[in-house]
Formats: C-alpha cells, sequence, structure tokens
C-alpha cells in the first residue's frame, strides 16, 4: 500500500495514501461495495497510551449516524469513546482483537482496524493531504501550549 511519510517534531508515520481520515483522527478504507473499515490513526494511537480494552456497544446490522458512540477503547492514558465516521449500518468489530490488541499499535492502517460499517462516510472526510495539513495544525497547537507552560514555571 503505497504510503506518504509524515514528520512533524518528534512524530513520524507514514500515511496510506488511499484511506481517508477524520478530525479525530480515524481513517476510513474501502473494504467491499459500500463498506468501509476504520481504525486508529498513529497519531491518536500516541495519545492513548498502551493499549488496554476494546468493547463495542452495537450488534451487525444496526443503524448509525455520524457522530454514534459505536464503543470504547482504553488506553493507560486515558478512556475513550469510538465515534461511528459515517451513516448506514454498523457491520461488526475486528474479530481479531479478542485474541490480542497488537495489531492495532504494530499494524494501524491494516490488520489493526477497529470496526466496519456499510453506508455513506461523513462529508467532513479528508485525503491524506487535508489530514497532513489537520496534523501541522494540531501538533503546532500542542508545541505552542507547551512552551507557554515552560514560560510560566
Amino acid at each position: 500500500m503505497p504510503t506518504v511519510l509524515y514528520k512533524r517534531a518528534t512524530f513520524v508515520t507514514h500515511l496510506p495514501t488511499g484511506h481517508l481520515y477524520t478530525h479525530s483522527h480515524c481513517w476510513m478504507s474501502p473494504f467491499s461495495k459500500g463498506e468501509w473499515r476504520v481504525g486508529y490513526t498513529k497519531f491518536a494511537l500516541r495519545m492513548l497510551g498502551e493499549l488496554v480494552d476494546v468493547q463495542f456497544d452495537l450488534k451487525p446490522e444496526a443503524p448509525v449516524q455520524a457522530g454514534d458512540v459505536v464503543g470504547t477503547i482504553e488506553g493507560f492514558k486515558a478512556i475513550s469513546d469510538i465515534f461511528c465516521v459515517g451513516n448506514g449500518k454498523f457491520v461488526t468489530g475486528n474479530p481479531g482483537l479478542a485474541s490480542g490488541l497488537e495489531n492495532i499499535t504494530e499494524k494501524p492502517y491494516d490488520e489493526g482496524w477497529l470496526y466496519q460499517i456499510d453506508g455513506k462516510l461523513d462529508s467532513r472526510a479528508m485525503d491524506v493531504d487535508g489530514y497532513r495539513a489537520f496534523l501541522d495544525m494540531t501538533i503546532d497547537r500542542i508545541l505552542e501550549k507547551q512552551r507557554q507552560e515552560e514560560s510560566t514555571q
């Protein structure tokens, strides 16, 4: 799968060019006609820290809308809701996660997918260039906040 290198400050990743991305740091990849696999980007995973658990609250075929909570992911740094990235039906959570969460962090852009939906993606989905610009802005904000905190100490 073709990727582009992204590097800003101390964060480095390879972003698949064929994926779409969200402002909540998810990626989406077409799986079959109308179905999408969804996972977290390396940036999101870095914010979560080491993963402890993933749970999905929906049964297959449950209707979903963009922004609905479909489950939770727990890391040592945070517990976070997993949000739906489109409108349609929840297909399944990744069955491979039942035996371990390593693929989420080791192969986040393919085998580490979280869930699958059948439907239409949120219209705010970005291509890789849009996501790179969004990451620049996000990381710059974090760095500025760190600089401000350091200057007040």
